[in-house]
């Protein structure tokens, strides 16, 4: 097999232009809502999966993830983007709790044998309860597990009431589904309800669910490594290299990388475009960074999320935002919000040359501007800023008027 030699720029630009981060064709601030929910259907089929957290500072990750690529959309389009009737999307297992494009349905089947192999997902399963979960599902239509008797028996997390063991476990299984949230809480339902017929009869082999998903893995990453494009759906290395040879995915080797990587054969074919990226803060769930390993060796930079870290051992803060501007990611934004005032709670700025920094300030103060914009706050306040030499001078550049808006794009640098 013939393999291409590529560069990290190059490298870059592939993955930021399969995340759907490297033009915005169409505004969606000022589009309807069909067009803006539209907007967030493409960008769901593009990424493939969108993982969902509870966490909610500025909005929730999934919000953020629209966000960042479509500028200001309505979110209220987002919801209706993500859960619809039919329905358009499902939530499953994929890289954690995710909303993944309904097409993907089948693809996961290899999961649902997993887990009806493994017996359980954390807790033992009461299996009293399973006949009578799918009897009320038959009968009332698709409901919560608090309509359905219950989430906890205690104040613990990990303390769930059998009903929602039950009801948790028939959905790892496939025999109830979740295609729609309310609230914030999974709506399930009976899977020849909700998901269209064409996509419950195919029963794909293992094989055939682990090439299509790593082929899948593959576009959504531009170009990656095997552990890379097995952290997207979460699979094991053993299992993408069993399936590689039949995914389609060409064999590539990025300057500096230690490993033997893997390209989609579509994204090879832009090497070369330029490219422009949105000024924007990105969630710290977003796919573009989730992977720290990969992060790191595309953009020079260690993430993690550390809302479970303890405060006095915080970095960068609780739920620090990378800021993406001209291709690179140039710093870290802790955001808060207090009534009608964005905090950026510690802006940490990456080491860069003394010409670049302006430019890094300018891309903070518009990525703060930009998500003040769609947040609804009229004033912004920047409490700490490292190195704090850049603090007045940041405060400075976002007292200036801009010409750049909230979907500003930038060109990426090299």
């Amino acid at each position: 097999m013939t393999t291409f030699d590529i560069t990290l720029v190059e490298a870059r630009r592939l993955a930021l232009r399969a995340q759907g981060l490297t033009s915005r064709s169409t505004r969606t601030d000022d589009a309807g809502p069909r067009a803006q929910r539209n907007a967030v259907r493409r960008v769901l089929d593009q990424l493939g999966a969108v993982q969902l957290d509870t966490i909610s500072v500025l909005a929730r990750s999934h919000e953020l993830v629209a966000y960042a690529r479509l500028g200001p959309i309505a979110r209220h389009s987002v919801e209706g983007g993500y859960w619809s009737d039919p329905a358009t999307a499902f939530e499953y297992w994929s890289h954690a709790a995710c909303v993944l494009p309904i097409s993907m349905f089948p693809w996961f089947a290899f999961r649902r044998r997993e887990f009806r192999i493994r017996g359980k997902r954390w807790h033992d399963v009461p299996t009293s309860a399973l006949k009578g979960i799918l009897a009320r599902l038959a009968a009332e239509g698709p409901l919560t597990t608090s309509e359905l008797g219950g989430t906890k028996v205690g104040t613990d997390w990990w303390n769930w009431s059998d009903t929602k063991i039950a009801v948790e476990w028939l959905w790892d299984i496939g025999e109830v589904v979740v295609t729609r949230r309310t609230g914030w809480r999974r709506v399930y339902d009976l899977p020849e309800r909700a998901i269209p017929a064409t996509l419950l009869t195919p029963n794909p082999s293992d094989a055939e669910c682990l090439a299509h998903l790593v082929a899948a893995s593959g576009r959504t990453l531009g170009v990656g490594t095997i552990a890379d494009i097995a952290d997207v759906h979460r699979l094991s290395t053993a299992q993408v290299r069993s399936v590689i040879g039949e995914s389609g995915l060409v064999k590539v080797a990025v300057a500096g990388w230690p490993h033997n990587c893997y390209a989609d054969p579509g994204a090879l074919e832009q090497i070369g475009k330029p490219v422009r990226t949105p000024t924007t803060l990105l969630s710290p769930f977003d796919s573009l960074v989730w992977h720290r390993a990969r992060t790191a060796r595309l953009f020079g930079i260690e993430h993690r999320l550390e809302a479970y870290t303890p405060a006095a051992k915080r970095v960068h803060g609780y739920f620090a935002m990378p800021v993406l501007h001209c291709g690179q990611l140039i710093a870290r934004v802790d955001p808060g919000r207090e009534q009608a005032t964005l905090v950026a709670k510690r802006v940490t700025f990456e080491p860069a040359s003394d010409k670049a920094v302006v430019d890094s300030i300018d891309g903070v103060a518009a990525a703060l501007r930009n998500a003040a914009t769609w947040v609804g706050a009229i004033n912004i306040r920047v409490d700490q800023v490292t190195p704090p030499a850049l603090a007045g001078r940041l405060r400075s550049a976002l007292r200036q008027p801009t010409a750049t808006s909230a979907s500003s794009t930038s060109r990426m640098s090299p």
